[in-house]
């Protein structure tokens, strides 16, 4: 009797072999500590901390705790949002020249926003924001489209259907118009960061030319609402 293929006892072992999954290995022990980066935990006084939370710290006592990522910072500068834009914005790994730009853009919003504070009446001031953290944010939330167009094939014809989207592409979508505005669109005598600032003080009053670009996406999803259905096919 011939003896039986590697591939025919492969075959034959499937059925009752575990599925085995990979695992991505860590280079700590399971009993190393996740580290803590929020200061108002350490800043608070022992009275007013929880049950759990006094725990945590007496178990941090003696326990060996894993080494920060790169990417995790305790800086009251630190913002995940601004650190995605930077990444976005960066060409060919020159991360320090991204950062360099993005640190300009701030302090020219800043410059701007200070300028015409001081220009404007006593009854005004209130109303005007100063801080280019505030400015960014609430810029890049009035540039997010609600609904985007999705290409799907049905009957050899393909149509443009009006999709929601989820916050990751709403998020994407507004950093990539806003990059491609300011490298597209600007004046080749106009640096990167005046040209970004201008753009993201527009956004922040709903004005300028990534608002219109959301608002034409949205003219043509609902120009093609009657293909909505084909999102389930």
């Amino acid at each position: 009797m011939a003896a039986p293929s590697a591939a025919g006892l492969a075959w034959r072992l499937r059925a009752w072999l575990p599925r085995l999954s990979q695992v991505r290995g860590s280079r700590y022990n399971p009993s190393f500590l996740e580290p803590e980066v929020n200061k108002e935990l350490y800043q608070k006084p022992w009275e007013e901390l929880s049950e759990e939370e006094r725990e945590k710290l007496e178990l941090k006592a003696v326990q060996p705790i894993k080494a920060a990522p790169p990417t995790v910072s305790s800086s009251v500068f630190s913002d995940p949002m601004i650190s995605k834009f930077t990444n976005m914005m960066m060409k060919d790994g020159n991360k320090v020249l991204a950062r360099s730009l993005m640190a300009q853009t701030l302090e020219a919003i800043k410059r701007k926003q200070l300028e015409k504070y001081h220009k404007a009446p006593e009854d005004e001031k209130e109303t005007i924001e100063c801080n280019p953290y505030v400015i960014f944010h609430q810029a890049l939330k009035n540039c997010q489209p609600i609904i985007g167009l999705s290409s799907i094939t049905k009957g050899g014809k393909t149509y443009q259907v009006p999709v929601p989207l989820k916050d990751n592409r709403k998020r994407f979508l507004a950093m990539k118009w806003l990059i491609t505005e300011c490298r597209e669109n600007k004046n080749r005598r106009m640096l990167m960061p005046e040209k970004l600032s201008q753009e993201l003080l527009q956004a922040f009053n709903n004005e300028g030319p990534i608002i219109k670009k959301k608002h034409v996406l949205h003219k043509m999803a609902e120009a093609n609402r009657a293909y909505a259905h084909f999102r389930w096919w």
